[in-house]
């Protein structure tokens, strides 16, 4: 298919609005809890959805009532999940702890994501696509695959998100070596602050010059409501956050990501116009619940 196609997690999100986020040894109450369809690589193709891309996600889901929820929330965004395939391991997932004021912490478990492997299939449909997308949470085997497929010429882009610390990836996802890689292949390389310090040790606007340096065409490190940095070869630029009543930060990684793409490497924008749109969409999510709350248009970001 033409348009992007995301190759990773397609997850099952748990989340508990608490009255307070607890503090190590501390504690929370549950005040409300749900269920939605998540998954870094799911809202990515979303969101470019909602963008009108035409989009697609390879990943893996359990035979069990997770992984119905995880399709019936791609069909319902219009995303082709024709590569997303079902295993007899549990629908991996997410439990989201939500405070009051919208922030958030993450914790990942199951075994489906981390059984993905790429099939000759896979590997048609990612070399028809515009772009593949991905990140850390794949599986260290499938982002190395994707790598070499883009060395070799049979992507015509990459575009990964670091997405978390290497300490919440070892066993799980992509390992430093393969990040390495990726840093030196991308044509667009993002991660947050958190990450980039795991993995470079050094803050964002350095870090940005880091990744530019080590071979990756465009580079974002996000620094929360201190904006970003993007970073091309004419050079680094920081971009602010764009203000917005807070409802709920989850997927506000994934939606900035998602418009960048859209943006700039699938637009023609400069770093300067691609990081406000991006900014823009990050904010709009935060507005809605949920990591698809409030997915941006092009309306929206016009």
């Amino acid at each position: 298919m033409a348009g992007v196609v995301a190759v990773g997690s397609a997850v099952l999100d748990r989340v508990y609005a608490l009255s307070n986020l607890p503090e190590r040894d501390g504690g929370a109450f549950v005040r409300d809890d749900e269920e939605r369809a998540g998954g870094v690589a799911a809202n990515v193709a979303c969101a470019l959805a909602a963008l009108d891309h035409d989009t697609g996600v390879v990943s893996r889901i359990g035979r069990d009532d997770a992984g119905d929820r995880v399709l019936a929330s791609l069909d319902e965004w219009g995303v082709d999940a024709s590569g997303v395939r079902r295993g007899d391991d549990a629908t991996s997932y997410c439990l989201i702890l939500r405070g009051p004021d919208g922030d958030r912490m993450i914790v990942a478990g199951g075994d489906s994501v981390p059984g993905l492997r790429l099939t000759d299939g896979d590997r048609d449909r990612l070399r028809d696509a515009d772009c593949v997308f991905t990140s850390a949470y794949a599986p260290d085997e499938v982002v190395r695959d994707l790598v070499a497929m883009r060395e070799h010429g049979e992507l015509s882009a990459l575009a990964f998100d670091l997405a978390g610390p290497l300490s919440e990836l070892d066993g799980r996802g992509a390992t430093p070596e393969a990040i390495d890689e990726v840093a030196a292949t991308a044509d667009l390389f993002v991660t947050n602050e958190v990450a980039a310090r795991s993995y470079l040790g050094s803050e964002p606007e350095t870090a940005a010059r880091e990744l530019q340096s080590a071979g990756a065409a465009r580079v974002a490190v996000t620094v929360g409501v201190d904006g970003a940095f993007l970073a091309d070869g004419s050079g680094v630029e920081r971009v602010p956050a764009v203000d917005a009543a807070v409802v709920d930060t989850t997927g506000a990684g994934d939606a900035f990501t998602a418009a960048l793409a859209h943006a700039w490497l699938l637009g023609d924008a400069d770093k300067t116009r691609a990081g406000r749109v991006a900014a823009a969409a990050a904010a709009q999510n935060c507005t809605g619940k949920g990591a698809r709350g409030a997915l941006a248009t092009r309306e929206d970001l016009e």
